[in-house]
């Protein structure tokens, strides 16, 4: 019995062996799915999208090829979708019965595209010569755009690889199971032997002993040396010296990955989704913020790149690329000054830190906004930047339209969190305390009257620093100091930009609206002139009119204003940038 049972536990050890062995082996399975397509079509943009690229589990690894110049990025489908337009494409798709991608011709009315490199919508982007590769692993609702040059056709080679799941959680159990049966197998088969050899009895007669000779003499000889022969005990001792051989050669083939073992504590192995950008889930009739934080963060990074560049080169056009509406003429007005006069100040620089505040617009459509704050992490002392910015079309980037330094000690109101975003209020929307359009002249009739304006009821100038720098005070100030034969009259204007308001989570707004001052100086008697001094005289290039002049201020208000229900709260400023815009001599 000890003889059948060892035989039993080699056969059974050696198939559980070899079975561990073959599932490692030739019986393992492929550790990837790759799809191609080529594209014959003459079409500028690819798309791919999420569901396409998640057809199968796992991190999606893409190659581009067939072009000399390749880009790729991915973004939010809607925003992919939207800067393709009316623009002819191929849409990938993919086929699960054969495994393939398949593709389709989307025609458009237009074939041309801007290039796409840098554009504000993408969450990352790729670029190289000949072949490009990455690796991604999207969330839903995020597509690959794959463009070349956007005059030449799109790259025509692509491929998507999907790595499967072919781990052998068995394959070391059962070869370190075998193992134990063969080391059972053995003992069993030596046990046997051991034994037989005790249940062997003499098999012969005892013969007759013969008489022994008598020796003559005796004489003491050498013993000879003893010499082990290869019995059973030494094979036995070398057939247990095969065990420790085979226990090692079984746990190398075996190996410590976890691959060959299950995963009994935390279920089975599942990819690791690449950190991407992505909106947190929100009612069905909520539309997302119009950008993430990483997003964010590298358009305030170009920004503030474009800013310190053009404000060191006094460089209109380049600025341009990234301020509009009042930001720009700000900016504008003091290039010209300083190339005049380079004693005067440049703007303050836009930090290329990380936004303190962000409030994006909840908006799936265009214009978009969002509102940030940034600080100087080099010096304290700075005060923060509050950015307004807006995108105009999906193909243009976010710009500055007011950049305000806030004012210290400044509380800004509770506001939605970045991940969901907050509406934007219509100029004329009543359900401010104040409507938006109607808050700049309001203020201006404070900086003009003071606390007898009719405006003054609304708004809390109790810690107002700009009131103080421009207001009624100031002005009588500046007309006191003029001489008798000329005067100065002021007027207020609504820029010519409109305002931008984003919803709090009080009901209330973060409103950005823009207020022209002009100031007008003119001599009271015939034959009279009046002199011009500092930045006016700078920027309108006259020393002295007998017709007099006009000089205008573009005031960047930056306020929170509570909602019409409201009992208790009033509008305050948060923040401001002003300067002078333009002067002229009167015609």
């Amino acid at each position: 019995m000890r003889f059948i049972a060892a035989i039993i536990s080699f056969v059974i050890a050696f198939g559980l062996i070899a079975y561990g062995i073959a599932q490692r082996t030739v019986l393992a399975e492929a550790d990837s799915v790759t799809a191609s397509e080529s594209f014959t079509t003459k079409a500028r943009v690819t798309v791919v999208s999420s569901s396409t690229l998640k057809s199968l589990p796992g991190r999606q690894e893409v190659q581009i090829t067939g072009a000399k110049k390749i880009f790729a990025a991915y973004g939010r489908t809607e925003d992919v979708m939207a800067w393709v337009g009316d623009t002819s494409y191929n849409r990938v798709g993919f086929n699960r019965d054969k495994s393939s991608l398949t593709t389709k011709l989307i025609t458009g009315k237009s074939s041309n595209v801007p290039n796409p490199q840098g554009s504000d919508l993408w969450l990352d982007e790729f670029s190289e010569t000949n072949s490009l590769n990455f690796t991604v692993n999207v969330p839903d609702d995020i597509s690959v755009i794959i463009v070349s040059d956007g005059s030449s056709a799109a790259p025509s080679n692509l491929s998507i690889r999907w790595p499967l799941d072919n781990r052998t959680p068995w394959s070391g159990p059962l070869i370190v199971s075998g193992i134990v049966l063969l080391i059972v197998g053995l003992a069993l088969y030596l046990w046997g032997l051991a034994h037989l050899r005790r249940s062997r009895g003499p098999r012969r007669k005892t013969p007759k002993m013969p008489k022994v000779p008598r020796q003559r003499s005796y004489r003491p000889r050498k013993p000879r040396a003893v010499v082990p022969s290869g019995g059973r005990r030494s094979n036995r001792r070398r057939m247990v010296a095969i065990v420790p051989v085979l226990l090692i050669g079984g746990l190398s083939l075996s190996g410590c990955s976890p691959n060959s073992w299950p995963d009994f504590m935390s279920g089975a192995a599942s990819a690791t989704p690449t950190p991407t950008a992505s909106v947190t889930g929100s009612a069905s009739d909520q539309k997302p913020p119009v950008v993430t934080v990483p997003q964010l963060k590298v358009i305030i990074s170009k920004i503030s790149a474009v800013a310190a560049k053009a404000d060191a080169d006094k460089d209109v056009e380049l600025a341009k690329t990234r301020f509009e509406g009042p930001a720009l003429d700000l900016r504008t007005a003091n290039y010209a000054i300083r190339k005049v006069d380079g004693t005067q100040a440049a703007l303050a620089a836009i930090p290329a830190a990380a936004a303190t505040v962000i409030l994006p617009q909840q908006n799936d459509k265009w214009p978009r906004a969002v509102f940030t704050v940034v600080v100087n992490p080099t010096d304290k002392k700075v005060p923060p930047v509050g950015l307004m910015l807006e995108q105009k079309t999906p193909r243009s980037e976010y710009k500055v339209q007011y950049a305000t330094s806030l004012q210290a000690g400044v509380v800004l109101p509770k506001l939605a969190a970045k991940e969901v975003g907050a509406p934007r209020l219509p100029p004329d929307g009543k359900l401010l305390e104040l409507e938006p359009s109607k808050i700049a002249l309001a203020y201006g009739d404070i900086l003009e009257k003071g606390p007898t304006s009719e405006s003054a009821k609304y708004f809390d100038t109790s810690n107002d620093k700009l009131i103080g720098l421009i207001g009624l005070e100031y002005r009588k100030s500046l007309q006191a100091a003029l001489p008798a034969k000329a005067k100065m009259e002021f007027a207020n204007a609504v820029g010519a930009y409109d305002s931008i308001a984003l919803g709090s989570n009080d009901s209330g707004a973060v409103v950005a609206v823009y207020l022209n001052e002009s100031v007008t100086v003119t001599p009271t008697e015939a034959g009279a002139a009046v002199n011009t001094e500092g930045q006016v005289k700078t920027l309108s290039g006259v020393t002295g009119s007998t017709k007099g002049t006009v000089a205008v201020y573009g005031d960047q208000l930056l306020f929170y204003v509570p909602s019409a229900l409201s009992k208790t709260q009033k509008i305050s400023l948060l923040g401001f940038a002003t300067g002078l815009t333009s002067a002229k001599e009167l015609p």
